[in-house]
């Protein structure tokens, strides 16, 4: 029925989204449609069962009926065989025995709760959380008795105040919401200060959850230790006076709990982060990544081995310059295995616990592991330019060059892509200011002709520290596949290519960035086949605020879309959902407004002449809707050519719905093909 109410919706969905406007006509029939993205699905999170001959992974497909994603768990053999759908629900582990799995799903009361499955041939399945808030984090111990989670835990400050007696049958406003902590807000969370995140556990075969941790302060990333006696979590365990200010903004501690006791042991004191501890599988040692206290916008943390009582610190990645993730020990303790993206790619490390770092894998695509056996079978994920990604296995050992000892085991948008032309991708590298090297990509139209011109798309990430990289886009090979060439680069302040490079525009953002992304726009129409007078640039959150940046130092591009920007840092500190951007310039705005304003897209809007658009979702409390405002209204004082889309439904960003990402690729396309120059925008 699935499949089926997909198939005879999804064309309704389209035409909705392109009510408004109209695409233009595909050149072939061969190429990536719009549509097709209401049947694309993805794949996250596979997990090898204890024995190594079974994966559970969960699997994400549109609902054009009800505009969201669903996700489901599926089942296969470890060779790929036997592939099959096995419950509505995400987020799948096995037990230690791997006789059951724990995943969550929508439940009673309310919400997402816990559940476990028996894996044999019954399959019975059994609700084990009955909370009032949704359990995150879940992980068994290790002897399969019990489950740990995180929840938030309600501690609404009450004030008493005595109001006058309500007159009978009087209706009055409700209370309001009174605010007193410094963190308050989050976006795609809402207001998030009614409590804290504590640690749970509760027994496997259900019952009623008990709570670990208490205290007005957040805790998470559960790990239980070897002989299920305690839980080791982070957290931060200060005044909440002392989390807000400046010395301590980027502080976190690692502390274990006894599960029979509730007794607390803080492990780590450093004055900075420490995070994701990680028990070795004989309980004597913990690994975890941490840094000292700094000032820095960008710096990588760096990992350590700690005894289990927590004394016996040591650093052991040396002067490795990326971020680890994903921390797993190996199955002897000898070290452990994690994620690196760099240079645009993601590959597999191992880090001995003796010390020093080494490369496990290699390969241009995005490539990560999330388990993996006692015979060192890795479980992951992998995507390259025209793979949108699915899961594969390959040996730890193997040293999985490229292509080679990867053995992809899903094909799930293959039928999709059946027949489809995509646009070739290049990769290329280029000098700009102060001697950075700087990496990019451009993708081409899938009948690319290099004696033709193109109009181009310039397109920006957030973050700012952010990384683009090699895997598959749908939006950038959507657009390639009506006629545009897109440019996509990593500017200094990326993450990804260590340190120095994601710390260099601290302080300065947007600054030495800008002249990146022109750079790596001059290399492109030196190719020859760009029309100069067709450029077009786009971004949203630090891409909105680059965007927003450029429009007002350059005239180059005939039109823009600032997305989800950042207009005034004045305003912009003190309406976005956390007080962490107060850090992020030298001083307090009311001390000293002048970096503040030199930093300000909105202090440049009288030199724009670029037609821009500004789309921003209604619910964005990252980077709330005023700002888009405040540059919307300047533009519209100034008379500069401007349309302002406020996405309904949208926290921050304007595509986590599906009628809203094929609204976005509609829109920009629209914008930009109104406002070309000299001649139709899709001509070549």
């Amino acid at each position: 029925m699935r499949p089926m109410l997909r198939t005879l919706s999804r064309l309704a969905l389209v035409a909705a989204a392109a009510s408004v406007i109209a695409a233009p006509a595909q050149a072939q029939e061969d190429v990536l449609s719009l549509d097709t993205y209401l049947d694309w699905e993805w794949v996250s999170n596979p997990q090898v069962s204890p024995d190594g001959t079974q994966i559970i992974y969960t699997r994400r497909w549109v609902d054009p009926v009800n505009d969201r994603q669903e996700s489901s768990i599926w089942i296969m053999n470890v060779d790929g065989g036997r592939n099959r759908f096995l419950v509505d629900g995400g987020g799948p582990t096995w037990s230690p025995s791997g006789d059951r799995i724990a995943f969550t799903a929508q439940g009673e009361p309310e919400g997402s709760q816990v559940f476990v499955r028996w894996m044999d041939a019954e399959g019975s399945t059994t609700q084990i959380t009955r909370t009032e808030h949704g359990p995150g984090g879940i992980e068994w111990s290790p002897d399969g008795t019990q489950i740990a989670f995180s929840m938030l835990v309600d501690s609404n400050e009450k004030w008493s105040v005595s109001m006058p007696r309500r007159p009978d049958g009087a209706t009055w406003t409700a209370d309001p919401k009174i605010v007193t902590r410094a963190s308050y807000r989050r976006d795609r969370q809402g207001y998030v200060d009614q409590g804290y995140q504590h640690v749970f556990v509760v027994p496997a075969e259900g019952g009623t959850a008990r709570q670990l941790t208490d205290g007005d302060w957040n805790h998470g990333g559960n790990r239980w230790t070897p002989d299920s006696q305690e839980i080791l979590f982070t957290g931060n365990r200060v005044n909440e006076d002392d989390f807000t200010s400046r010395e301590l903004w980027r502080q976190s501690d690692i502390y274990a709990v006894s599960v029979a006791s509730g007794e607390i042991r803080q492990l780590t004191t450093r004055s900075g982060q420490d995070d994701g501890p990680v028990p070795s599988p004989d309980g004597s040692l913990i690994a975890y990544t941490g840094q000292d206290k700094h000032d820095d916008t960008y710096k990588n943390p760096h990992i350590y081995l700690m005894n289990r009582d927590g004394g016996n610190i040591r650093m052991i990645s040396g002067d490795f310059d990326r971020n680890p993730n994903g921390l797993t020990w190996a199955d002897n303790g000898e070290g452990l295995y994690f994620n690196v993206s760099e240079l645009g790619t993601r590959n597999v490390y191992f880090v001995d616990r003796e010390g020093g770092v080494s490369q496990v894998t290699e390969g241009n695509h995005l490539l990560s592991f999330s388990t993996m056996t006692g015979s060192g079978l890795m479980v992951g994920t992998r995507s390259s330019y025209h793979e949108p990604g699915d899961v594969v296995t390959f040996q730890a050992s193997s040293g999985a060059d490229g292509e080679s000892g990867l053995n992809e085991i899903t094909h799930v948008n293959d039928d999709v892509l059946a027949g489809v032309t995509l646009g070739e991708v290049e990769e290329v590298w280029y000098k700009s200011v102060e001697d950075f090297d700087i990496q990019g990509w451009i993708v081409k139209p899938p009948d690319f002709d290099p004696s033709k011109t193109y109009p181009l798309m310039l397109a920006i990430h957030g973050g700012p520290h952010g990384m683009y990289g090699v895997g598959f886009n749908f939006g950038w090979q959507e657009h390639a596949a009506n006629g545009y060439v897109v440019l996509y680069t990593n500017p200094r302040g990326s993450s990804g290519y260590g340190s120095a490079f994601g710390n260099a525009i601290n302080r300065a953002y947007p600054d030495k960035d800008y002249d990146d992304l022109m750079a790596g726009v001059d290399l492109v129409v030196d190719q020859g086949y760009i029309d100069d007078q067709n450029m077009f640039v786009y971004g949203c959150s630090g891409g909105g605020v680059l965007t927003s940046w450029i429009v007002g130092h350059t005239d180059r591009f005939a039109a823009a879309s600032a997305n989800c920007p950042v207009i005034n840092w004045l305003s912009f500190v003190g309406n976005t959902d956390g007080i962490g951007w107060y850090n992020n310039f030298d001083n307090y705005f009311w001390d000293d407004p002048s970096e503040h304003l030199r930093r300000s897209p909105i202090m440049y809007v009288g030199d724009v002449t670029t037609p821009t658009m500004l789309m921003t979702g209604e619910l964005d409390l990252r980077t709330p809707m005023p700002q888009t405002e405040e540059f919307y209204s300047a533009l519209k004082v100034l008379k500069i050519p401007t349309a302002m889309v406020r996405f309904n439904g949208e926290w921050h960003g304007t595509s986590s719905l599906p009628s809203n990402f094929l609204r976005t690729q509609l829109y920009l396309r629209k914008w930009f093909e109104d406002h070309g120059r000299s001649k139709p925008v899709t001509q070549q």
